[in-house]
């Protein structure tokens, strides 16, 4: 079954941040996700978004998805992004077909 990483990111220090970003798709790529949304400028419908970007990646299942957060490059490279943001994340299962 499909698993969803949705991530909600305050970004407090753009430079920092930058590092993260030059990091990270070849991290990504490396895995079996795929990016299906980055955004920061969502069209709000309801509520107040209070984040500057907000992330949606798709994994095949669970296992694959925590296997790249909790992997060691990219548990290192998800330093600079400690250091320059905060951060909501959440791991969805998705729905079974």
């Amino acid at each position: 079954m499909a698993a969803y990483i949705v991530a909600r990111i305050t970004i407090n220090d753009r430079e920092r941040y930058a590092q993260y970003e030059a990091g990270f798709l070849e991290i990504f790529a490396a895995h079996t996700g795929r990016l299906l949304a980055v955004d920061e400028n969502p069209e709000v419908l309801e509520g107040e978004w209070r984040c500057t970007r907000t992330v949606i990646a798709e994994f095949p299942n669970k296992e694959e998805a925590l296997a790249w957060y909790r992997s060691d490059d990219y548990q290192a490279l998800a330093e600079h992004r400690f250091a320059a943001s905060d951060g909501e994340i959440a791991l969805l299962s998705g729905l079974g077909t």
